[in-house]
């Protein structure tokens, strides 16, 4: 379900070419550990499995893609090369280092296969708000949101096989913090992916619409880790869910307002927007509401290491970090929560939102992400973007407000602190 794969298979079946598939193993990524590492190492495994039964070598190079790909595209005598898209810096950063790197003669195309609508088709803008990219998206879902066709066993045969990939050896080349284990609940991989898929549709698409804000309910999806790690694609998501519109209307509307609305005007903002993950990214009245109100008194100041092992004064707040840190998924309602608080505890918003994206990045599985950095985790709670301005109060200025009391109106705060009590 992938169309950059598709799209490079064409390619070679119209050459009448051999097909490979190239994966480049950085030794460290942003604030990434042995978690999102140990995640993708073992979907990796499974990809490689499946291209094996396609006759399409896989390859894993360790390093950067600027410093070992090109020698592979000279050595093999590669046509053309195809790339995925992601909107963030650092990755956009080394397809500009292989653009430049690259033989004269090999094409190089990008393919936007992890949006359901390219990031560059929805639009040619930032757009403000979920309000002015919800029909811009519609309107394009009939020609974008269609069943895939399947990558077929290729036909031309590679003059010389993929080196055996040791695994072990990728481990080893690492340099990330290892401290933050693997989670038990997450399996890994397309295959277990794709059963979570099914047993969302089976037991929790029902519940949807309205439990998805309770953290106590088990109604959400829990596809977030698979998405982010291109395991499972969000199209065959709404592909599957959708055929369940006439019994559950509402849920279905709902998970694509979240999967698709959401997500995609997440990568829209990270597209158009440098400053995606710092203050500087907010809208003007943001940035001046939370300057104004930057000397206000704060009730608590916690540092860091506090916020991280969960030692406030607030037991739903240390409840939900501690979720976060030990099933690497805190959920989706208490990360607006949780992140409006550290605004609240720390000394200036700038402070506030390295500590989020820092914590964000370091524990979620979907860590490192638009959806991360803007959805409604990071700069949404932190510094408005895609919301709008509220009554005005100390510390937040104009930015939306929460609270514990809030909290306790919407969901059972006492049955989810015993479950995450230290």
């Amino acid at each position: 379900d992938n169309w950059a794969f598709l799209y490079a298979q064409r390619l070679a079946l119209k050459q009448e070419l051999p097909l490979h598939v190239c994966f480049c193993l950085v030794p460290k990524f942003l604030d990434a550990t042995i978690r999102h590492y140990g995640f993708m190492l073992k979907g990796l495994q499974e990809v490689a499995e499946e291209c094996a039964e396609l006759n399409i070598p896989f390859h894993l190079l360790l390093g950067y893609a600027k410093d070992v790909l090109p020698a592979f595209v000279v050595e093999h005598g590669v046509g053309g090369l195809v790339t995925d898209f992601c909107p963030l810096r650092l990755p956009r950063q080394w397809v500009e280092d292989i653009r430049e790197r690259l033989p004269e003669d090999v094409p190089f195309a990008q393919v936007d296969a992890h949006n359901i609508v390219p990031c560059w088709v929805t639009s040619p803008k930032q757009e403000y708000s979920a309000r002015t990219i919800r029909g811009k998206i519609h309107a394009q879902l009939p020609e974008f949101l269609t069943e895939f066709p399947p990558v077929i066993h290729h036909p031309y045969s590679p003059s010389c096989p993929a080196e055996p990939i040791a695994w072990e050896a990728c481990y080893s080349s690492l340099q990330v913090d290892l401290t933050v284990k693997e989670v038990e609940w997450a399996t890994p991989g397309t295959a277990a992916g794709l059963a979570v898929l099914q047993s969302f549709i089976a037991e929790r698409l029902k519940s949807f619409s309205f439990h998805r804000n309770d953290p106590n309910k088990a109604a959400l999806s829990n596809l977030s880790p698979w998405f982010h790690f291109g395991q499972v694609s969000t199209q065959r998501a709404i592909l599957e869910v959708q055929k369940h519109r006439g019994k559950y209307k509402e849920s279905v509307d709902a998970f694509v307002e979240e999967a698709v609305v959401r997500r995609e005007l997440a990568e829209n903002f990270c597209y158009y927007n440098e400053n995606y993950d710092s203050v500087q990214g907010a809208y003007d009245w943001a940035q001046t509401t939370l300057k104004v109100h930057a000397k206000d008194k704060r009730p608590f100041l916690y540092n860091l290491q506090e916020l991280e092992q969960g030692t406030t004064h607030d037991p739903l707040w240390n409840a939900a970090q501690l979720q976060m840190v030990h099933e690497g998924k805190m959920h989706g309602f208490l990360r607006m929560y949780w992140a409006k608080k550290i605004l609240e505890w720390t000394r200036s918003p700038e402070e506030a939102l390295r500590f989020a994206v820092y914590l964000n990045d370091r524990y979620e599985l979907d860590g490192s992400d638009p959806n991360g950095y803007v959805g409604k985790r990071c700069l949404w709670s932190i510094c408005g973007v895609h919301d709008q301005g509220w009554a005005e109060r100390a510390i937040f200025g104009k930015i939306r407000y929460m609270n514990y009391a809030g909290c306790k109106r919407k969901f059972d705060v006492d049955q989810f602190e015993h479950r995450y009590a230290p």
